[in-house]
């Protein structure tokens, strides 16, 4: 009995957004998608595309917090490579320590989706180097690609 009062209380608990999120829920493209709630503060009862949202806010604030994704979507990868971009363009430096991320994350996952032609590729190529050194060969990939930021949107 009491296995089945807990299970039951668990699940009213998310249905009311007192548990944090950690994942999207079933069923979603990204459920793969995973992350530390200590450091997203998001109740279970949001919206996928509201959670997206607040990763993607958090990631453009403090973008280090991108290392405590698992799989993270193409829109958390291009607000990290926003943040990258503009500290490469502003030479504001420590845009390594962000490269280093977006490694990490593809190493860690061969299924994450590429955003970048050639992205993966470029990291790939590098998996025997040092991890300074496949930072720098990233950023030397990113200097070379178009950059996805440059695009002006006709309505």
């Amino acid at each position: 009995m009491m296995p089945i009062l807990f299970q039951w209380l668990r699940r009213l608990s998310h249905m009311l957004g007192f548990e944090t999120a950690d994942s999207f829920p079933p069923g979603h493209p990204y459920e793969r998608t995973r992350w530390n709630g200590a450091y997203f503060d998001i109740a279970s009862d949001v919206k996928p595309e509201q959670i997206e949202q607040r990763l993607c806010d958090a990631i453009s604030n403090t973008p280090l917090v991108f290392g405590y994704i698992t799989n993270p979507t193409p829109r958390m990868q291009r607000a990290l490579l926003a943040v990258l971009e503009e500290r490469m363009r502003n030479n504001r430096g420590r845009a390594t320590e962000l490269a280093v991320l977006l490694v990490t994350a593809y190493d860690e996952n061969s299924l994450i989706t590429e955003i970048i032609p050639g992205l993966r590729d470029a990291i790939v190529a590098t998996r025997r180097e040092e991890m300074g050194d496949r930072a720098r060969a990233l950023i030397a990939f990113l200097s070379a690609t178009p950059s996805p930021f440059d695009v002006i949107d006709m309505h």
